[in-house]
């Protein structure tokens, strides 16, 4: 299996002291040595950066760990293959334009034998993952509109995902650069932090950061991974079939999808 990382953040902000844990992971103190990918928003661009080397010896890794890009919204994928080759066409995350805005997604799991629908987005690689990109964005041009708000958005990727889910496993981080949706099969955790900051380390890497000394207080910073990358803070661990709408940081909406029921809640 991958893993995963996200940024939502109310402020532009880098992603340094994250990407470097989960780097670590790309075949160092992880198997996930087979390519990774980063996405950070700005504005309505996208900053990406890929690679089919292992993360914990990319030298373009090394640009990014060092070089602050900040941004309310990025996205981040370790592979580790089972479903095609290692290839740049088979890295995440994958983007797509839709309605006038870039859409980034990245997946962690496995649909061995899924076969998307017929429509106006097609893979450009092979493996499962970006067929089902491609999957959901065909689903929500047929069934949506530009200007339905994220949380009409968010149920018909509550739907999506439930279906996705019941055929493997699907772990999915999906923006469009305005807000984040997260979903869990089996494995995800976040963590919000605010005002005050206090200090945390990395579980697989020698590396403290004072996060008092690097941000304001007005400041909020989500982040939303496989497994939790510090060893000194609280993590909130998501429920099999929890889903999230992240916007500027906070969760805007929440619920689980269960059994055929989608329950939704406000926050």
């Amino acid at each position: 299996m991958c893993e995963l990382l996200a940024m939502s953040a109310n402020t532009p902000t880098d992603l340094c002291f994250s990407f470097t844990g989960l780097t670590r992971r790309g075949g160092d103190t992880g198997p996930h040595k087979d390519g990774w990918g980063v996405a950070f928003y700005e504005g309505k661009g996208v900053r990406a950066f890929h690679d089919v080397d292992a993360s914990s010896n990319s030298r373009l890794a090394e640009v990014v760990q060092t070089h602050p890009i900040k941004s309310e919204v990025a996205i981040c994928h370790i592979r580790q293959a089972n479903v095609g080759d290692i290839c740049l066409a088979n890295t995440h995350p994958f983007k797509r334009e839709l309605w006038g805005r870039y859409w980034v997604f990245a997946h962690n799991g496995q649909l061995s034998d899924f076969r998307p629908s017929p429509g106006f987005y097609e893979p450009v690689g092979d493996t499962d993952s970006e067929a089902l990109f491609c999957d959901i964005l065909n689903h929500l041009r047929k069934q949506c509109d530009r200007n339905d708000p994220a949380e009409v958005i968010a149920r018909h990727l509550v739907e999506l995902s439930q279906a996705y889910a019941g055929q493997g496993v699907f772990n999915l981080l999906l923006s469009n650069g305005d807000w984040l949706f997260t979903y869990c099969s089996t494995k995800m955790a976040s963590i919000t932090r605010r005002a005050p900051f206090g200090p945390a380390r990395l579980k697989d890497a020698d590396v403290i950061v004072d996060f008092e000394s690097e941000t304001t207080p007005n400041d909020i910073v989500s982040v939303i991974v496989t497994e939790p990358l510090t060893s000194d803070e609280e993590w909130d661990i998501y429920q099999p079939g929890e889903w999230r709408l992240w916007r500027k940081g906070i969760v805007e909406a929440r619920g689980m999808a269960v059994s055929g029921q989608n329950a939704a809640a406000g926050h």
